[in-house]
């Protein structure tokens, strides 16, 4: 793990310490691939952690004075899956951003985050490519932007300097007559690393020999060593209808241009036809003037609770640690109640939980942000407690499973609906389960099926007893919550 970790306050902090410390040092946010890598030890060069999560401004959504659409280095992939803006004027990345693993991942993980990490199979590079957008780079040494098709080098690289953060992501709001789509081939629908993807955007015109395409952007995501434009398919749409004989050849020369590899999840030539397949699903979507795909038609559930907002706003609150020798406390609220930790700033929060804090209902599975047994609510919001660092707990609002029964030990309306439903079989799994059932029910207070299928899409049950695990989410929905 690391050796010093600076909570900062102030974008001016980050970058003064990004510049001290170079290569050594590594900007968190959200943390879900970082903290992964620093777990497994594949990152042994870094020591210095820089938590921007603190640092007001950066989660912002809006039109910049250039008329294009900001997003800041906060913003989460939930934050655009509700954004109006982005599903209005960016729709193919409000789909990438609703696809990205489950809802706890998507309350911490940047769309920043996602773009640094450049990895190909990455979801919201391919809507970001196909939108045109660039990225601003901030560094002591000033500032520049670089647009997003000169930004990587190859896989897991780009052309980001040591001392810089990427501070914005901007690009020009789709057009009234542009119609577009994210279509994601994975092994399941939530949790999963694309086999390939795509996004196609189509500047159209209604004639009378059908739709024209008179513009058109492919990108292509899984299938090479970076995401890459499908240029040939795309000369060969324009000026075109898009009837069935050019969307087929359209699809083939896309094919044509990936190169994909072999590896564990997919051989090199079933990602070619799902490449082929993709494009072709697209271009008839947007042919049909129904783009939706797998996103919902009801609201998306979240797991943000009642306020129908991401997490509480940054609590501007500063905080460093130079090992645990010495280091300031970690204070918190856990279940309404003040705690101070020491010796837990090199740990998840997951582990402060269980080992200083006492809480064993918050259960470690995967410790990967796979299962789901650890979600917590941090400051209002579900999230895995393993894909967060401890010191994101300073200044925060923190609710464990023992903290959902009223103070008189009165069960919670999911709690009971558990029992009465008998929804619990071996019950490791079921602490995430019902805390991922508590934010349903603040956001849907009588869930549909589908809403409550949502809302468990991060919690795995290796009992597979998912049926009465619904059960119970529907039938809590029509109790109080104590009582």
């Amino acid at each position: 793990m690391w050796q010093t970790y600076h909570l900062v306050s102030e974008l001016e902090q980050a970058l003064a310490l990004l510049a001290e410390h170079g290569p050594q040092a590594r900007i968190m946010a959200g943390a879900t691939d970082l903290l992964n890598e620093l777990e497994r030890h594949v990152r042994p060069d870094v020591s210095v952690i820089v938590d921007i999560s603190n640092v007001p401004g950066l989660a912002t959504i809006e039109l910049n004075a250039a008329e294009e659409i900001q997003l800041g280095a906060l913003v989460t992939h939930n934050q655009c899956v509700a954004a109006p803006l982005i599903v209005e004027r960016a729709w193919p990345l409000a789909q990438a951003c609703w696809e990205v693993g489950a809802p706890q991942i998507r309350n911490r993980a940047t769309v920043a985050g996602n773009l640094i990490t450049a990895s190909p199979a990455n979801d919201t590079i391919t809507p970001l490519l196909a939108l045109d957008a660039a990225v601003t780079l901030r560094s002591v040494r000033g500032e520049r932007r670089v647009a997003l098709r000169d930004f990587y080098t190859g896989v897991r690289r780009s052309v980001m300097q040591p001392d810089e953060l990427l501070v914005a992501i901007t690009f020009a709001p789709m057009k009234a007559t542009e119609r577009g789509m994210f279509v994601k081939m994975g092994l399941r629908k939530a949790q999963a690393i694309s086999l390939a993807n795509a996004t196609v955007i189509v500047d159209v015109a209604e004639t009378a020999a059908g739709v024209r395409a008179n513009n058109v952007r492919i990108a292509l995501g899984a299938v090479a060593p970076m995401v890459i434009r499908a240029h040939q398919a795309e000369a060969h749409l324009s000026g075109k209808v898009l009837d069935e004989p050019a969307i087929e050849a359209a699809s083939e020369l896309a094919a044509q241009q990936a190169r994909p590899i072999d590896d564990l999840r997919s051989p090199a030539a079933y990602r070619r036809k799902i490449v082929r397949v993709a494009v072709a699903r697209a271009l008839r979507a947007i042919v049909a003037g129904d783009t939706r795909g797998w996103f919902p038609a009801e609201k998306p559930v979240m797991l943000w609770g009642g306020s129908r907002s991401s997490a509480a706003p940054a609590l501007n609150a500063a905080w460093r640690s130079d090992g645990d020798a010495g280091a300031p406390p970690i204070v918190t609220r856990i279940n309404g109640n003040r705690a101070s930790f020491s010796g837990a700033s090199k740990k998840t929060l997951l582990r402060m939980l269980r080992e200083d804090a006492g809480l064993t209902g918050t259960k470690e599975g995967c410790s990967e942000g796979e299962c789901g047994a650890c979600t917590v609510f941090l400051n209002g919001a579900a999230v895995m407690a393993c894909m967060v660092p401890a010191p994101c707990a300073q200044g925060a609002e923190i609710v464990t499973v023992e903290g959902l029964a009223a103070p008189d030990g009165t069960l919670h309306a999911v709690q009971r609906a558990f029992v009465e439903q008998g929804a619990v079989q071996c019950g490791y799994c079921t602490p995430g389960l019902l805390m991922a059932g508590v934010k349903l029910l603040e956001e849907c207070p009588q869930p549909s099926r589908w809403e409550a299928q949502q809302a468990i899409t991060g919690n795995l049950c290796r009992c597979t007893g998912y049926y009465k695990i619904l059960d119970a989410l529907q039938h809590a929905g029509t109790a109080p919550a104590h009582g």
